[in-house]
């Protein structure tokens, strides 16, 4: 079994997903990581430290640890971790000469940068798992630095193996970087069916505080990105004035309190405060009592590498209304599991909610098909074909970018 070092550098596993810069990836290293140390792996995740507080070394469980190094001063914004790159590599390579491994697994541009420079250094395999691309973003109207394009041009040419976390992932790595086909493998997330799975909407409303009405549900960031906005206008746009719609979710990046600010004013301009609750980030194991709350799930992202968040919904039997882009086109079949809008527009939305919600029938349908078409996806499953992946690769000479 494989020994390997796992790059975090932006956001790390203990963290609590939902606000700040801490979201899917957060759970999909936990989970993954956390299932490959039950399979007989021994991973060390290396993060920044962001606070002086935190110890230098935090075992998770047997097999599992993570590693604070120092890079830079605490505090810095995402922005600004592309000046302490280099910083963080020089100290986790430090690590690696007394504690070396089989193979280097980044996730995420800015650790594909370091892991890049340590796969020469070190002479070691590099599996990278990017979560979200530049050229993808810049698409739906989120450009990135053409820094970040070019550090993904190089990682891709230069790594041994690619994770993709969907279909549509593989296709816009070679589509757009110029990715080898044949270096891809697709390792999508999975989901902890112990906590999300189908139950009692009742029971759960209780626990919430919720009484009988319709309920829309928007789990994430607040962040254009992930169009919480949207969400508050489909439910405007709702003929159903005892409605109502949750949104679970924190500010994210440096412009996040601007962002609630406008979230909260577009609440208020539509007439909508008793209607809409923002609620703050929950421990994830929690999310499974407003998923099973919900009537609709509601995912209108600009753009998604996977949704992790509409995978959590499946799990819990809710119907999931979610944008046509990425990972959402394999996770949501469209009329089977939920609905996928080609458009952003609030009113497509709110049509596809509400006719959820007009229909017990098809409710009941979607509920069956989603929470049945999710069991199909365990973090398990995803560690054995990562656990591969490193085995493979490890009994292999590294690829030569030089």
């Amino acid at each position: 079994m494989s020994k390997v070092a796992v790059l975090s550098l932006h956001t790390s596993p203990l963290v609590q997903p939902g606000g700040g810069d801490a979201g899917g990836m957060n759970v999909y290293v936990r989970e993954l990581v956390s299932s490959l140390a039950q399979a007989g792996a021994d991973v060390t995740v290396y993060v920044r430290r962001w606070d002086d507080a935190l110890p230098t070394h935090v075992d998770v469980e047997p097999g599992f640890r993570v590693v604070h190094v120092e890079a830079g001063p605490v505090g810095l914004a995402k922005e600004a971790l592309p000046g302490i790159v280099d910083s963080f590599a020089d100290q986790v390579r430090n690590h690696l000469f007394s504690d070396p491994v089989d193979v280097i697994h980044a996730n995420y541009w800015l650790s594909g940068v370091a892991a890049h420079r340590l796969k020469h250094e070190l002479d070691l395999p590099l599996v990278a798992t990017f979560h979200t691309l530049a050229r993808v973003k810049a698409e739906t109207g989120d450009p990135e630095p053409q820094l970040r394009i070019d550090a993904e041009i190089e990682v891709i040419r230069c790594s041994d193996v690619i994770t993709a976390n969907s279909v549509t992932e593989l296709h816009e790595l070679v589509s757009h970087y110029g990715a080898d086909p044949d270096r891809i493998e697709i390792v999508p997330p999975g989901v902890n069916h112990a906590f999300f799975s189908a139950g009692a909407q009742h029971g759960a409303r209780q626990a919430l505080g919720l009484g009988s009405g319709p309920v829309l549900l928007f789990v994430g960031r607040i962040q254009p990105l992930k169009g919480a906005d949207v969400a508050v206008e489909a439910l405007a746009e709702l003929n159903d004035p005892e409605a109502r719609l949750l949104i679970v979710g924190g500010a994210s990046g440096t412009d996040g309190d601007t962002e609630v600010r406008r979230l909260q004013k577009l609440i208020a301009n539509n007439g909508l405060a008793e209607r809409v609750e923002i609620v703050e980030p929950q421990p994830h194991h929690l999310l499974s009592t407003y998923y099973r709350a919900a009537d609709v799930c509601l995912v209108p992202s600009r753009s998604e590498s996977f949704g992790l968040v509409a995978l959590e919904a499946a799990a819990c039997g809710t119907p999931v209304v979610a944008s046509d882009v990425g990972g959402l086109r394999t996770l949501v079949e469209h009329g089977r599991t939920g609905f996928r809008i080609a458009s952003r527009d609030p009113a497509e939305f709110a049509e596809a909610a509400g006719s959820i919600l007009d229909s017990p029938l098809l409710a009941d349908e979607l509920s069956r098909n989603a929470a049945t078409a999710a069991r199909s996806y365990t973090w398990t499953t995803m560690a054995g074909r990562l656990r591969r992946v490193y085995d493979d690769i490890a009994a292999r000479v590294p690829v030569d970018c030089t």
